[in-house]
């Protein structure tokens, strides 16, 4: 199987493009931020505070997160609950960050992933691919992009959305994310020694996505 490890920081277009790479190259799309994000709203739903990693780590005895793979594409399941479309908030993307740095969570999801790996091409994207969740990908991307044009993406995505956002505040959080990840104790945000590095900062959707393209099928 040929798989392919996607990493980056937070708001770098990981999971939009790697889906639509995905489609492009026939291959299986794993988006792992998402099991992380359901861990987070499973903490939203308990009240548990997103710095009480103690109660976060209880939370894997009785949390079950899977994957499954259906016409309009990946589906995510807490407790047998479909949380595919529940999972996107603002909210849950800033617990995700604070749950994939808890042991028990990551070792939870862990053998899920590499098992999906073994049995499909895929191109899956997070934070560790590369270096710890797939360290044998045939082709490995640290795809990123400046804090600032990352804060302006998710921004306008926002303001799409009809939310009340306002540009600092979203770049803070950006700032605030980028240091936690590239900082925890665990599993920390970082391109591998054999990443091929993709800067999206001065190009838009559709180029960032022929970069990508062009990267990984010189490589495969």
């Amino acid at each position: 199987m040929i798989n392919i490890a996607i990493d980056g920081p937070s708001g770098a277009g990981k999971s939009t493009l790697s889906r639509k790479a995905a489609i492009a190259l026939g291959y299986l799309y794993i988006d792992t931020g998402a099991l992380y994000r359901a861990v987070g709203l499973a903490a939203v739903r308990a009240g548990i505070a997103i710095d009480e990693t103690e109660k976060i780590a209880a939370l894997a005895d009785k949390t079950t997160v899977s994957l499954a793979i259906e016409s309009d594409g990946q589906h995510v399941f807490l407790n047998g609950e479909d949380v595919t479309s529940l999972i996107r908030t603002e909210n849950a993307s800033r617990y995700a960050s604070a749950v994939s740095a808890v042991p028990e969570i990551r070792a939870l999801l862990l053998q899920t992933q590499r098992r999906l790996a073994e049995e499909n091409n895929v191109i899956m994207d997070g934070r560790d691919i590369g270096t710890v969740v797939l360290p044998n990908a045939q082709v490995k991307i640290f795809l990123t992009a400046s804090a600032e044009a990352r804060a302006r993406r998710r921004y306008d995505e926002q303001i799409a959305r009809g939310e009340p956002v306002v540009f600092e505040t979203v770049l803070a959080d950006i700032i605030e994310r980028d240091h936690r990840d590239s900082t925890r104790a665990i599993a920390p945000l970082k391109q591998s020694d054999d990443a091929i590095l993709v800067d999206t900062t001065e190009i838009d959707f559709d180029q960032s996505l022929e970069l990508l393209l062009n990267t990984i099928r010189e490589r495969i």
